[in-house]
């Protein structure tokens, strides 16, 4: 599934980011800030694909606050406290003007939001399978 192809893709590289080196580097910090903000817009959207997929009532449209409580109600998503502050700090973003911010939000995606964003990949590929082979 292309969506989750693209999620995956762009978590792999958050992931294998140099967070020592984004402490010293201003560009390679907000480089890493703004992986994160794609890579949360690309999983919210592949979650919608895949709870599409599964029939799942109110995953047509929706904000990626709905998309996010919807399968969190269907057991797609684990952790709803995370996944909000996600959305959160995704949505303030562009008001991040010092470093301390930069610094607290390198902290969060390295230590909280990379592995939800993990655990989401890998439940998103197993609900893929069980709804059938064609999606997988």
């Amino acid at each position: 599934m292309k969506k989750l192809d693209n999620f995956s893709n762009c978590l792999s590289v958050l992931k294998n980011a140099d967070f020592s080196m984004a402490d010293n580097d201003e560009i390679y910090r907000t480089g890493v800030i703004g992986q994160f903000s794609l890579t949360f817009e690309l999983a919210w959207k592949a979650l919608q694909a895949v709870l599409r997929v599964h029939g799942a009532e109110g995953a047509e449209t929706g904000s990626p606050r709905e998309i996010l409580r919807l399968g969190y109600k269907l057991g797609f998503v684990d952790d709803s406290a995370v996944w909000l502050a996600m959305l959160k700090k995704r949505n303030t973003l562009v008001h991040i003007y010092d470093e301390d911010e930069a610094d607290e939000m390198l902290l969060l995606i390295r230590d909280s939001f990379i592995p939800a964003f993990l655990v989401l990949e890998k439940t998103l590929r197993s609900k893929l399978r069980e709804a059938g082979d064609d999606w997988g």
